[in-house]
């Protein structure tokens, strides 16, 4: 499992005293709020930088960090991703999983236990996940809604989902 967790990238600037403006990658926007730190990958790996202050704007988080104070510093952080560390995480339901975590997850049938592929992506519909599941063999994908009556068993440490295929799936 991944260490760090991706919550939101930085996609330009606000002001002129260094506020990063952070597209939010995580379902709950306001958990910015709790966080006391966050990791930006740099050239010389993981950096951490404390928050300063943390705002909101049209679905978009307004973040000043600790030692990023000008515009010039700010926007040479564009297009970085902000991470935490998986111990900073909230506190998942049960039977939901961190994206991070399902990708390249096999699937296989439940009926005859055939692996049917890799998670290669996952998408939010509003109502369910669906994932998507590309075949090894031909590289043709298989959109599987993430519900009760199509996920029977995910096993993150065995690395792998069971999947009841219904009629019109594939």
């Amino acid at each position: 499992m991944e260490e760090y967790l991706e919550i939101g990238q930085i996609v330009s600037t606000h002001g002129v005293a260094g506020t990063l403006k952070v597209k939010p990658l995580t379902d709950d926007i306001k958990r910015f709020s709790k966080l006391k730190k966050v990791y930006i990958s740099e050239k010389s790996g993981l950096v951490e930088y404390s928050i300063k202050e943390v705002r909101y704007n049209k679905n978009m988080v307004l973040l000043t960090l600790k030692n990023i104070d000008t515009i010039e510093k700010a926007e040479s952080y564009r297009e970085m991703y902000l991470k935490i560390h998986r111990s900073d995480s909230v506190k998942l339901p049960k039977d939901s999983y961190f994206i991070v975590d399902l990708i390249g997850l096999e699937v296989y049938n439940e009926e005859d236990n055939t692996l049917l592929g890799n998670i290669e992506d996952i998408y939010n519909t509003g109502s369910n996940d669906i994932y998507v599941v590309k075949e090894n063999q031909t590289g043709k994908q298989i959109l599987l809604p993430a519900i009760k009556d199509v996920i029977k068993k995910v096993d993150i440490e065995e690395k792998k989902i069971i999947v009841k295929l219904i009629e019109g799936l594939i």
